[in-house]
């Protein structure tokens, strides 16, 4: 489906329009909160409990799902840039979960069909972890975990 500019404006247009009246008490603000939005999935605190909200069971490791410009060593874990890529057909989404931070689902990203699989963003993280790559394709998960290094000011880990 393409959605053209005037679209995608009337789209986030509607939407901040239902947050306005929600913000000026004119709706309850449950009615303003985003379609599909699924909470429970990124109110978990392990990873089995978020890998059960997501449905993932116990997912494959996968050498066709990579981490690219994410560092080894992140010197701010307040903006840690994480890039992953899917290299299996079907992708159909992509997750970030990290291990040691309060709430482990860190980005949640559903990828219409024909998108590259492709996603790149930055999480914040609390102290070093390993950071995982969670993929859905063609209904089956698979994973790939990464080892990031948390530092203060770039002095160590």
């Amino acid at each position: 489906m393409d959605m053209d500019r005037r679209q995608v404006l009337k789209t986030s247009g509607g939407a901040t329009f239902l947050a306005l009246l929600a913000a000026a008490g004119w709706i309850p603000p449950a009615h303003a909160d985003a379609p599909g939005w699924n909470k429970s999935e990124f109110d978990t605190h392990t990873m089995d409990a978020t890998l059960a909200a997501l449905g993932a069971g116990k997912p494959a490791t996968s050498s066709d799902v990579a981490f690219f410009s994410t560092p080894d060593i992140a010197e701010n874990g307040a903006v840690v840039p994480i890039g992953v890529t899917s290299k299996l057909p079907n992708t159909e989404s992509i997750a970030i979960l990290v291990e040691k931070n309060p709430f482990t689902l860190a980005a949640l990203f559903d990828l219409p069909a024909g998108t590259e699989p492709t996603i790149s963003t930055r999480v914040k993280m609390r102290e070093t972890s390993n950071v995982y790559a969670l993929v859905k394709a063609g209904g089956k998960y698979f994973m790939t975990s990464k080892e990031i290094k948390v530092t203060l000011g770039g002095c160590g880990g």
